[in-house]
């Protein structure tokens, strides 16, 4: 089976909803509203996406018209993690069937299970499906890290683990995870705001949530990085950066949703409860870095 590259400058999607339904108008729309911009992959149905309040057959309807919109232009990595493994088991054998090219799979949440029991989850995945697994490890969501040693031993393992994407916060990982694996892992952030820190250090990529909107902007800043132009990648990051921060004042992905509707992008900005509309003193915030970067085009 031939791989597609899994690095550069990857959308982690917005659901649209219309009425608390899918709006899949919209979701097409905005799949090509990325491919136009030059992305180099797509995440439907990870946090961005809303996954925790999709059901199990809008979760992988949201999937499949995924693959159907991006029409082979660019990888589809779909969103197949959960605290349950059989669970994740269904959705990622599901999503092989569908024609996803890769899968991105968060550590099991909530459980908090010992880093074996990490292992295991990842390991069943693993045996599920050969095509492409990335690890997606954010502690501040899951209550867990995946341990650069259970990474070790799943990328010695199986050929097709070999990417991470890394939403610790900690620029430090990607040195861990380098100096254990050097080329044989692949590190992608999982924070906006600090893309350019982690490929400075040797990671080839981010899964994006500001690139639903800012494209262009955000592909050029991580194509400059990869290619060592520190000095230009820095002043689009600096521009870019009020907006990396804005984006997060309120749950994710509450505030990109306000700016994707705002650009008309998508129709609406609607979320699904528990998650609801920003507060006005946000919007502000939000508006504020919105307009200076328009100011700055």
């Amino acid at each position: 089976m031939k791989l597609r590259s899994l690095t550069g400058t990857i959308s982690a999607l917005v659901t649209p909803f219309r009425n608390q339904q899918v709006d899949y108008t919209d979701l097409k729309k905005l799949v090509d509203f990325q491919i136009k911009g030059g992305i180099d992959g797509l995440v439907p149905v990870g946090t961005t996406g809303e996954s925790p309040t999709l059901d199990h057959h809008e979760h992988m309807d949201v999937i499949r018209a995924t693959v159907e919109y991006a029409r082979g232009f660019v990888p589809v990595i779909a969103g197949t993690g959960s605290n349950s493994t059989q669970e994740a088991i269904e959705l990622t054998k599901l999503s092989h069937e569908a024609g996803v090219d890769a899968m991105l799979v968060v550590a099991p949440y909530y459980n908090k299970p010992s880093q074996e029991g990490v292992f295991r989850y990842f390991a069943t995945l693993a045996d599920t499906t050969d095509k492409p697994i990335i690890i997606y490890s954010i502690p501040g969501r899951c209550g867990i890290e995946v341990s650069v040693p259970v990474i070790e031993r799943l990328r010695a393992k199986y050929p097709h683990v070999r990417t991470v994407k890394e939403a610790g916060g900690n620029v430090d990982r990607v040195d861990q995870l380098k100096q254990a694996m050097g080329s044989d892992i692949t590190v992608l952030s999982g924070d906006d705001s600090l893309t350019l820190p982690f490929i400075s250090v040797g990671a080839e990529g981010v899964i994006s949530v500001a690139s639903n909107l800012f494209v262009r902007e955000t592909c050029l800043m991580v194509r400059l990085a990869r290619n060592g132009d520190l000095t230009k990648a820095s002043k689009i990051h600096r521009q870019l950066y009020p907006i990396f921060k804005a984006l997060f004042i309120e749950p994710n992905p509450v505030p990109i949703k306000t700016a994707l509707a705002r650009a008309g992008v998508i129709a609406s900005a609607e979320v699904r409860p528990p998650l609801c509309e920003m507060t006005a003193a946000n919007c502000a915030i939000l508006e504020a870095a919105l307009a200076a970067i328009d100011r700055k085009k």
